[in-house]
Order: structure tokens, then sequence, then C-alpha cells
């Protein structure tokens, strides 16, 4: 069995527009990458063949993922509660005890995590260490570096 997957309204789109993407634009060029190498003759020596052939079955294994992905999903609804504690689909802003850095992360699944947009996933090590958590919480995570301490500022809305 499937694990569920939680995502925003949002994460869930992006996951329907990528699949899209790749069965109707990426799956053709490579049909055609191998229909041209195929026309070129001998296919036990033919390097560009091979290479079609193999980009072929990574798309399709990353195709088969995002059906999965997509089947098993469930889109999480806006919080209308107080938020006074972190939870999947929450903003929180921590200080790093540190060196007093703040960040702030939108709590996530492993679906939607993107570092380079601050959306981490709720099972990675900050993601598990801040959940159920509440604000002015001292949060000790263990990370591969160490283990390194937050305080959780502020919590707000996806």
């Amino acid at each position: 069995m499937s694990k569920i997957i939680y995502l925003s309204k949002e994460g869930y789109e992006n996951l329907k527009s990528d699949l899209n993407r790749l069965k109707n634009k990426e799956r053709p060029k490579i049909i055609n990458q191998i229909a041209e190498a195929r026309d070129k003759g001998d296919l036990s020596e033919n390097a560009e063949y091979d290479a079609a052939k193999e980009a072929q079955g990574l798309l399709e294994a990353r195709i088969s993922k995002l059906e999965s992905d997509i089947a098993n999903s469930r889109i999480l609804e806006e919080i209308n509660t107080e938020l006074n504690s972190v939870r999947l689909l929450t903003k929180v802003t921590i200080e790093n005890l540190e060196n007093n850095k703040q960040m702030q992360y939108s709590i996530v699944s492993h679906a939607e995590a993107d570092l380079s947009k601050q959306k981490i996933s709720v099972d990675s090590p900050i993601g598990k260490g801040l959940l159920g958590r509440k604000i002015d919480d001292i949060v000790s995570v263990n990370v591969p570096s160490g283990i390194i301490k937050f305080k959780i500022i502020k919590i707000d809305k996806f």
C-alpha cells in the first residue's frame, strides 16, 4: 500500500502540470529521437539509440512515480484555526541560536519540498524537529553536521 501524500492545492496542481508536460512534450520528443536513431541502421552499435532508450526508461519511471503520487495525494485545506503549533502547511520563522540568524520555512510534504523556495519536507530532520512545537519553544535538531538549536519565533498560515 502506498503512503498518502498531503499537499497544498498549489503543490497538487504543480504535480499534475509536471505530469502533463512529461506525457505531452517530453515523451513525444524521446519517441522521435528513438525513431531517428532507428533509421540510422544497425541498432547493436547505435549509441544514439541506446541513449534515447535509456532516457525513455527514466522518463517512464518519472511518469509512473508522478501518477502514483497524484493517485495517493490528498489536498489539505487552508488552516482556519488558531496557529498555536507547527504543522504541515504552516510557515514557521525560526532563529538559529548559534548564529542568531532567522529563517522562514514552509512545512510541506516531501513531494513539494524545495529548499530554494524555503519549503522543507515534514520528513526532513528540521521538519520533524519543528512539528508540533509552539512559539518560543527551543528545539534541538540532529542534522548531518551535528545538533542545531532553534527557537520558534512565529507560526503563520502557509
